[in-house]
């Protein structure tokens, strides 16, 4: 079948013709013994990830055999970089890597590792130890080897007089070689389902392509444009953090089962990538944020690593621009390789590795590879590189390199090699064609079953039982914390005071939990919503960032992972829009990625919507949500009132800790120290903070709208959120005194929309008006009433909403923007048909 595919036909000629040409070795070396002077690698452990390159290679031609007919359905492959199995065996199996999606020899090499650890009676090869230090320094941990096969010399061969074996007497076949160990069947197996995108493939559940499973602490990431490397700082800042803090010992609360990976205080993050990638503005924010940080003093243990092939799919890379610019990168220490050598590779990974752990500091590894196959199945390379290259990438075959160094070294001859070849390239043939029969995702409800999981008893119990313990075994630090007047004792507090107050409850009731952004901590926020709270929990958790919204995020994705509850602040709605993709293409896909095995829990503090006096232009008065609207499984919560703002963070904060969730608490700036309703004095805007012993009665679920009803609440609905509540209600009270009855409806829920509420609100009147302050296409009222329709209400409805236009300085903003007389104009038109 593989002849139906030229390209691959020919890579498979290429490696056969180059094993062919390879003369004989005259005498057999030592297995046991290092591969070449001054290495660290034996020729035992070079042979075994010989055959992971070859695993890795075999598994790119099934892939294009199965696409081919149809069955397979992802060809981006990693021939040309299988020189990464040796960055995998420098490394620990603990230590979490986010992989390129060219890592097939790396991830088979992880995978081995992780079965020779868990099988601690499994025959090993000689030791190699990754985390020993250049300079003799060795890791606590126990370092893990290169899986082996048999070890020791062939048995049937001939000893030479001088020690070494006669290659005459061993002549080459099956018949005088080490047999192929299936150490690596395992993972080929996941690959193969995942090219198939078979339902039992263990890490996505054949939702996508992708490496990644838990046990082997490998991430799953589509890694296409570098927007896993933010994350990978954050991991390695969190790891740090929490070695330091020693947060791991911290009791956890119960209901907050910890979904973090066990990763070792020591631990190292490995992040893998293209060169076409550094120059993607994620990758920029991550190398600035690693040195950043580095260069404050602060630890990040990130291991970079660039496979340098000199394409972006068509696009070259300028000859030395990539070195160029990895080598400029401040607080990063750069180490380089030649990809295509597996010993240079494996050394040089071992040293970089070694640095990393060591002094805990940023260091990226630029590997030279090539690429073999194009870029994917459908690239046909020749309309864009010349039969030249193409040849020369082709010479440079990273596995015929590494069966050229194991002939020259006298550990195997050609044909012994080329068995191997087949042998494994016959296995992965029989496993592909046996996941073929596996069954797919075959119901939307399968699809989407590890998106944001909601289990809300359990939320509300999580709920509950801080209320008890702040009540209880926490009263008296709690009281300290607030200065001995708990916020309950204060009387009625704003909006930005109550999320304070509840911010300090979060961090108070759950250890793990860590407040940063952009002026949260010496200043307490712009609008002071986080005063206080460093000088109450220390620069630890409550600390400043650089001004990078893409930072910030993967700051917070890294720490998620790494088993915080972290809060980042995204200054204003506006800046959002600069690092959006870490949320859609990163935070919501963790779940979906690796089936609910990994999670990255986060709140998200947004201060946005428009309103605001005498201070604003766009950028500050920024009422556009669409963006978030239509990411699976992302929480957005908007509280209007204090007391909703309170009880629907601790909800936001226990869905994250029981579900993993990824919250979005957007909030109304121009209510954040409104204090009167309906006339100047009224106090009516404020609300009493709950005691502790309250939270489970006032538990706000997600989902869940508040009505609030007006006069007789029989004429007409209202449905709002955020600025919109205020306004409606006072609209509401005009409409009361013309005997109007009015039910004003508070989303408080923007995803998951409160559908039920909504339509039993809706029918109880018979008459809608959606007051909708975001942009009218695009905006929430769309969304609101698609819902009505879809639940079959045949009433009338009516939308007010801002108009498609940026939100203007000054009083042209009244132009654009949802007024209370729009909003009582609305509900007359309603009335009066």
């Amino acid at each position: 079948m593989l002849s139906d595919v030229t390209t691959p036909q020919d890579l498979d000629d290429r490696f056969r013709e180059a094993l062919a040409a390879l003369a004989a070795p005259e005498r057999r070396a030592d297995p046991a013994q290092p591969v070449a002077d001054a290495a660290t690698l034996t020729g035992a452990e070079l042979l075994d990830l010989f055959d992971a390159q070859v695993t890795s290679r075999q598994l790119d031609l099934a892939g294009r055999w199965l696409w081919s007919f149809g069955e397979g359905y992802y060809t981006i492959g990693s021939a040309g970089h299988e020189g990464n199995a040796g960055v995998a065996a420098a490394l620990r199996p603990t230590d979490p890597a986010l992989l390129h999606y060219r890592s097939g020899a790396f991830y088979c090499v992880r995978a081995a590792q992780a079965a020779r650890n868990a099988d601690p009676d499994t025959d090993r090869a000689p030791g190699v130890d990754p985390a020993a230090d250049r300079d003799g320094l060795t890791a606590d941990a126990p370092a893990p080897t290169v899986p082996s096969p048999a070890a020791g010399p062939v048995e049937d061969a001939g000893q030479a007089e001088d020690g070494g074996t006669d290659v005459s007497a061993a002549p080459g076949g099956a018949g005088g070689r080490r047999p192929v160990d299936p150490v690596y069947t395992d993972a080929a197996r996941d690959v193969l389902r995942g090219l198939v995108a078979s339902r039992e493939e263990p890490g996505a559940g054949g939702r996508h392509k992708v490496f990644g499973r838990a046990d082997l602490a490998v991430v799953p990431t589509t890694s296409t444009v570098a927007s896993h490397l933010p994350r990978a700082v954050g991991m390695g800042l969190a790891v740090e953090r929490l070695r330091r803090l020693d947060a791991r010992r911290e009791p956890i609360p119960p209901g907050e089962a910890s979904a973090a990976a066990t990763w070792a205080p020591d631990a190292i993050v490995v992040c893998s990538f293209g060169d076409a990638s550094i120059n993607h503005a994620s990758a920029t924010a991550a190398f600035n944020t690693a040195g950043w940080y580095d260069h404050t003093g602060l630890r990040i243990p990130v291991l970079f690593v660039c496979e340098d092939n000199g394409l972006g799919l068509s696009l070259r890379s300028p000859q030395g621009w990539v070195a160029t610019a990895l080598r400029a990168k401040p607080g990063v220490r750069y180490f380089a390789a030649d990809g295509t050598d597996l010993v240079e590779t494996y050394e040089a990974a071992a040293e970089a590795a070694a640095w990393v752990r060591r002094h805990r500091r940023p260091a990226v590894l630029h590997l030279t590879t090539v690429r073999l196959m194009g870029h994917a199945g459908a690239d046909a390379e020749s309309a864009y590189r010349s039969a030249g290259e193409i040849r020369a990438d082709l010479d440079r075959d990273p596995v015929v390199a590494t069966a050229r160094r194991l002939v020259e070294a006298g550990l195997a001859s050609g044909a012994e090699l080329l068995d191997r070849y087949d042998e494994i390239g016959w296995r992965i043939r029989r496993m592909a064609e046996g996941v073929l029969d596996e069954p797919k995702l075959s119901s939307p409800a399968e699809v989407i079953a590890p998106l944001a999981p909601r289990r809300p008893l359990r939320v509300a119990r999580a709920v509950a039982e801080a209320g008890g313990r702040a009540a209880g075994s926490g009263a008296g630090v709690r009281a300290e914390a607030f200065g001995g007047k708990p916020p309950e004792l204060v009387g009625p507090l704003t909006l930005a005071q109550s999320i304070n107050a509840a911010l300090t409850d979060g961090l108070l009731d759950h250890p793990q939990m860590a407040v940063f952004g952009e002026d949260v901590a010496a200043k307490g926020g712009v609008y002071g919503v986080t005063k206080g709270l460093r000088d109450r929990f220390g620069a630890a958790r409550v600390f400043d960032t650089l001004l990078d919204e893409t930072s910030i995020l993967g700051l917070g994705l890294g720490a998620g992972l790494a088993g915080m509850l972290p809060v980042p602040e995204i200054q204003y709605l506006a800046y959002l829009h600069n690092a959006e993709d870490q949320l859609r293409g990163e935070a919501a896909t963790m779940g979906f990625f690796s089936q609910g095995a990994l999670r990255n829990p986060m709140v998200v503090r947004v201060a946005g919507l428009a309103y605001q006096e005498g201070f604003g232009g766009h950028f500050h008065n920024e009422n556009s949500v669409a963006v978030l609207r239509d990411v699976p499984g992302l929480v957005i919560a908007v509280p209007a009132r204090p007391d909703d703002a309170a009880a629907m963070l601790r909800t936001c904060l226990a869905s994250a800790a029981v579900d993993g969730s990824v919250c979005v608490f957007l909030e109304p700036i121009a209510l954040y120290h409104t204090r009167d309703l309906y006339t100047d004095g009224d106090g009516e805007w404020l609300a009493a903070y709950a005691e502790p012993g309250a939270w489970a009665g006032g538990h706000v679920p997600v989902g869940r709208a508040r009505v609030y009803g007006v006069g007789s609440a029989g004429d007409v609905t209202i449905i709002t959120f955020g600025n919109g509540v205020r306004m409606s209600l006072r609209a509401a009270s005009a409409l009361a005194d013309e005997g109007l009855g009015t039910r004003v409806v508070d989303l408080r829920w923007l995803a998951p929309l409160p559908v039920a509420d909504l339509i039993r609100e809706a029918t109880a009147t018979g008459r809608v008006l959606v007051v909708d302050e975001t942009r009218r296409s695009g905006g929430v009222g769309e969304g609101v009433l698609a819902a009505l329709v879809d639940a079959g209400y045949v009433g009338a409805a009516r939308r007010v909403a801002a108009v498609d236009s940026f939100v203007p300085l000054g009083p042209a903003a009244r132009q654009v923007l949802v007024s209370e007389e729009a909003i009582t104009q609305g509900a007359r038109t309603l009335l009066a048909r």
